[in-house]
C-alpha cells in the first residue's frame, strides 16, 4: 500500500505559484500536480503579511486563482480577500454601530467585483446617519470604479486607501473607530 502512494507522489511535478503583475510577480508558494491542466482554476490563499513582509497586516487573507501555466510556473489573478474572523470579532464592540455597505462594481478594464466596506462607530447612531455613511461608501467606491483599473482598485482596497477615503468623508457625520474593506470577490473577468 505505501509503495503505491510513494509512486503516485513521484509522478507529480511541482509548480511555482506567482502573484499577478500588480502585486510584483513574486513567488508565493508551490503546488504539486501530475497534470498541468489540473492546476488551472486552483485558488491559493495567503495573508497580506506574507506578501508585504509587514506582520501588522496578518489579519487580511488574500485569494489568488491560477489562470495560466508556463513550464513550471503558475500565473494567478486576484480572486478576493477578507478579514480573518478573529480580527473582525475583535473590532466589534457593545454600544457601537457596525455599518456594512455591499457594492458590485465594474472597473474601466472590464472586471466585475463585489466589495464589502465596513465602518464601526464609537457609539450607537441613528439609522439616518447609517444611511448617510452607506451613501458616502457608495459614492467613493463608484468614483474609484469609474477612474481606476482592476489592479489599482485591488491595491487601494487591500492597502487601505479606499477605506481612508471613506473614513475622511464619513467622519464628518459621526466619530468612527474603524473603516475598512472587509471583503472583496472577483465576479467576472473580461473575455
Amino acid at each position: 500500500m505505501s509503495r503505491a502512494v510513494r509512486d503516485k507522489w513521484r509522478r507529480k511535478d511541482w509548480y511555482d505559484i506567482y502573484l499577478p503583475r500588480y502585486f510584483g510577480e513574486t513567488k508565493v508558494g508551490e503546488t504539486p500536480s501530475e497534470d498541468p491542466s489540473k492546476i488551472m482554476g486552483r485558488v491559493y490563499n495567503t495573508t497580506l503579511a506574507a506578501i508585504t513582509g509587514d506582520f501588522s497586516q496578518e489579519y487580511l487573507k488574500m485569494y489568488f486563482q491560477v489562470t495560466g501555466i508556463e513550464e513550471n510556473t503558475a500565473q494567478t489573478v486576484f480572486k478576493g480577500h477578507e478579514y480573518l474572523r478573529d480580527y473582525l470579532r475583535s473590532l466589534v464592540r457593545r454600544r457601537s454601530t457596525k455599518v456594512d455597505g455591499f457594492f458590485r462594481i465594474d472597473t474601466i478594464d472590464g472586471y466585475r467585483l463585489k466589495i464589502v466596506v465596513t465602518a464601526l462607530t464609537n457609539s450607537r447612531i441613528q439609522t439616518s446617519k447609517e444611511k448617510a455613511i452607506r451613501d458616502i461608501m457608495r459614492d467613493v467606491v463608484e468614483d474609484k470604479a469609474k477612474t481606476l483599473e482592476f489592479g489599482q482598485i485591488v491595491h487601494e482596497m487591500v492597502l487601505g486607501k479606499l477605506a481612508s477615503d471613506v473614513y475622511n468623508e464619513a467622519r464628518k457625520i459621526t466619530a468612527l473607530r474603524h473603516v475598512g474593506v472587509r471583503k472583496s470577490e472577483l465576479l467576472g473577468m473580461p473575455a
